[in-house]
């Protein structure tokens, strides 16, 4: 019961890619997608990267993990000092520390996990020899 990394690392990828798309053309998208969407796919990242990490582990502990993480992540911008919001207000700082704690954010990492344990369990199973 072993993960692909490299299907994983291609996986990783294009929710990377996808999340960069959603926040360069927002303007283009519906107003749901710059409010929620590039949050749940930052969340689907964490998720494969916790597979990627432990491809030897569960589903439902990847799901855990990366929920866990995730909500550190979020919870962690309730705090602010000098040397962490100059981290947070960099390009890449900013993608991974977020900038401000919102409730919402915790169900869109939620919503975007679920889509990941879903798409382990009912369509990687079979492909990534899980």
């Amino acid at each position: 019961m072993t993960r692909s990394r490299f299907l994983y690392t291609i996986i990783i990828v294009i929710v990377i890619l996808s999340g960069l798309a959603s926040r360069h053309l927002a303007n283009l998208l519906p107003e749901w997608n710059k409010l929620y969407l590039g949050d749940a796919l930052w969340a689907l990242m964490v998720f494969f990267m916790v597979g990627w990490l432990f491809p030897r582990k569960s589903t439902v502990w990847v799901a855990l993990g990366a929920l866990v993480f995730s909500y550190t992540i979020e919870f962690s911008q309730l705090y602010h000092s000098v040397w962490i919001d100059t981290i947070r207000y960099s390009r890449l700082g900013g993608l991974i520390l977020g900038y401000g704690f919102l409730w919402s954010d915790l169900v869109c990492y939620t919503a975007g996990i679920a889509v990941g344990l879903l798409l382990e369990m009912f369509v990687l199973k079979n492909r990534a020899g899980l």
